[in-house]
């Protein structure tokens, strides 16, 4: 019995190896995928990408395989643009192309890849295209909006006069302030920075989003 799981065992270790080295081969055929470091079976690159580390990582990869590359997250192969002129290449002188989003598997679990997060696609395409003659009827990109950003600001730059110039952290105040440019385009009214339901439902926001991107949300 104990011969017989191990050699199970084994079998299935050389199967996901098997699989994992035909799907590397289908992936990085010539022509389908710029140049990279070599990925190893199952584990792709993670010894040489990592986490902890990701921008300086992929900065120094970046130098010596060009500011288009790719890397293998497990076995998934990823395509990677580094540097301003390639980025604005692929997303203003190519924007329908890149238009689409990555699939996201806790999006597409919990939203069947719908909504303006989640979908994807021409589902996205259509919800983009709804959402930005929407909020252009609500007067994004007119001068009323701009009105709204600067008092916006005003309120933003007494909050941080209120730190009497102590070191901390803007990210949170800095959310709230766009959620209130947003919330006074929409429902006409901003709302304070002290106010409990608002604070309440931000840090609620940032807590799903800092659950999806740790890594036991992506896995």
């Amino acid at each position: 019995m104990v011969l017989l799981g191990a050699a199970s065992i084994v079998l299935l270790i050389c199967v996901v190896c098997l699989v994992s080295i035909v799907k590397w081969r289908n992936n990085s055929g010539k022509g389908k995928m710029p140049e990279g470091p070599a990925p190893l079976p199952v584990l792709g690159n993670i010894l040489e990408v990592k986490p902890k580390n990701l921008p300086q990582t992929l900065e120094k990869l970046s130098e010596k395989y060009g500011p288009v590359f790719s890397v293998h997250l497990g076995s998934r192969p990823v395509v990677v643009l580094s540097g301003h002129e390639v980025v604005k290449e692929a997303l203003i002188d190519h924007a329908d192309l890149f238009a689409a989003r990555g699939h996201f598997a806790f999006g597409e679990k919990a939203n069947k890849g719908l909504g303006i997060i989640f979908s994807n696609n021409e589902g996205w395409l259509q919800v983009r295209r709804f959402t930005l003659t929407t909020l252009r009827n609500f007067g994004m990109g007119k001068r009323s909006i701009e009105e709204r950003i600067q008092q916006e600001a005003e309120h933003l730059l007494e909050e941080i006069t209120k730190t009497k110039r102590m070191p901390f952290d803007p990210t949170f105040m800095l959310s709230c302030t766009v959620a209130n440019v947003i919330c006074s385009v929409v429902f006409g009214k901003r709302y304070d920075y002290k106010d409990k339901k608002f604070l309440s439902l931000m840090s609620n926001m940032n807590n799903i989003f800092e659950m999806i991107n740790s890594r036991w949300g992506q896995v």
